[in-house]
């Protein structure tokens, strides 16, 4: 069994940032989304639509977190992803794994902002072997 795809529903305002986000920061890429009776973007990686944005009043944003930590995606171009984080004024951190040579930067999407709190909820994992950061 693999993950097929996130699904973030929100306001059409909110679903813009998050696209805007995925696309510019991450390097997804608009695709075909079939019709469905709500607006929205289906964001791909390499053929495959891993980010689902669709538009809905009923979802909002609250002050509880609840149990769900986290999305993780990975990349290999750890160096250009951290310039790019800078350049966009994205707040991140990154955490190295010395036992499993492998990074990850921790950063926050607009839907993931939760007001008063400093924790970054989704993180890039990239392995590299002939540089680092640190």
């Amino acid at each position: 069994m693999n993950l097929h795809h996130i699904n973030i529903k929100g306001p059409g305002e909110l679903l813009e940032q998050e696209k805007e986000f995925f696309c510019s920061i991450l390097g997804l890429c608009e695709g075909h989304r079939p019709e469905f009776s709500s607006n929205g973007y289906w964001l791909y990686a390499n053929d495959k639509p891993i980010v689902h944005l669709s538009e809905s009043e009923k979802h909002f944003r609250n002050e509880k977190q609840g149990y769900f930590d986290h999305i993780a995606f990975q990349s290999s171009n750890l160096e250009k992803l951290v310039q790019l984080l800078k350049l966009r004024n994205v707040d991140h951190s990154i955490v190295y794994l010395q036992e499993i040579d492998m990074s990850q930067v921790f950063l926050k999407s607009p839907s993931q902002s939760l007001r008063g709190s400093a924790r970054l909820l989704g993180w890039i994992q990239t392995r590299y072997l002939d540089q680092r950061l640190f």
